[in-house]
């Protein structure tokens, strides 16, 4: 037995990201072909499904923060302010871009407001489970600022419909407060620090299968080549303009760009929110929830591979360049 665990632990080493992508690709699989295996309720649907991310992430919050010394929030400021503004930036232009040069009907049939939803919003999951593999703790503490990214809010600003919305501040203090406590923890001294650092590796499996039992497979058929090319515009057009400004602002290698660079689930549900504000853009709304869905699909892999490249090729907290 110990020789077969051996060997799954040696693939998921093999596989970028394997220890997080594997169980999500298992995870959207069975959420795709056969959930009603992990809706049969208590405890096995709220470790295995969407529903258990919320909780396993919040605690994987707590355990980051405990690694979280008082002197490193300043860079936690910078790192993090600089991808959130960066991807806000991204999505506006080339949003608001579409939106002028083509009118409603869009680029390739995909809308200014799927654009600004899918571009706009980053998976925090996915983020932090990255930089837990690729990056350090101020990485990882940067979520708390991308927060704010969740939801409808930086849509409706970058459509010009700032004015109709305000954002939920007790929804970002509940995303932080988690890492507070962590780190409050943390600081007390280095064995609880110590006792803490185990859950930030122990949970990334279970974090990435939650991802993928949220996932289904199928809305990359529904939503065509649209859908598929809205997830690469975001991963790619978006990822490499994040890319340069982390870089150049922030002074980093770039590998936290790219695990940015992805579509949140909630975002699917942004279309629909922007609608009810402005009920023009209904019909828009509808066309554009299963393409942000299939972004959420195609970033949700391709994030991972593009990470882990970048991070191995020029350098990350966890493979420095120095060491080859």
């Amino acid at each position: 037995m110990d020789e077969y665990s051996e060997k799954i632990l040696r693939l998921l080493g093999k596989v970028p990201a394997g220890i997080m992508i594997i169980p999500l690709l298992l995870g959207a699989l069975i959420n795709t072909f056969c959930p009603e295996i992990l809706q049969i309720g208590t405890y096995t649907t709220a470790t295995f499904t969407s529903a258990g991310t919320i909780s396993i992430t919040g605690v994987f919050f707590v355990c980051v923060g405990a690694q979280l010394q008082m002197r490193e929030i300043p860079k936690v400021i910078r790192r993090g302010g600089t991808l959130l503004i960066a991807k806000f930036a991204v999505g506006a232009i080339l949003g608001i871009a579409v939106g002028k040069l083509f009118g409603a009907e869009g680029f390739l049939g995909i809308s200014s407001l799927a654009i600004i939803s899918a571009v706009t919003n980053s998976n925090g999951g996915i983020y932090v489970s990255l930089m837990n593999i690729y990056g350090d703790e101020t990485d990882v503490a940067s979520v708390s600022l991308l927060s704010i990214n969740d939801g409808p809010f930086l849509t409706l600003v970058a459509m010009g419909a700032s004015g109709l919305a305000s954002i939920d501040l007790m929804s970002l203090v509940s995303t932080i407060l988690p890492i507070i406590i962590g780190m409050i923890l943390g600081n007390f001294g280095s064995k609880i620090k110590e006792f803490l650092d185990s859950g930030t590796k122990i949970l990334i499996p279970f974090i990435g299968f939650c991802l993928g039992g949220g996932i289904n497979m199928a809305n990359i058929v529904k939503s065509g080549i649209s859908g598929i090319l809205l997830g690469l515009i975001c991963m790619f057009a978006g990822g490499i303009f994040i890319l340069v400004c982390d870089k150049i602002i922030a002074g980093r290698p770039g590998y936290a760009a790219w695990a940015v660079s992805t579509t949140a689930g909630n975002a699917v549900l942004v279309p629909a929110s922007v609608a009810l504000i402005d009920p023009t853009l209904t019909e828009t709304a509808a066309l554009a929830a299963p393409q942000v869905a299939a972004a959420v699909v195609v970033t949700a892999i391709a994030a991972p591979i593009m990470t882990n490249f970048w991070a191995k090729k020029y350098g990350c907290p966890k493979y420095p360049l120095a060491e080859k």
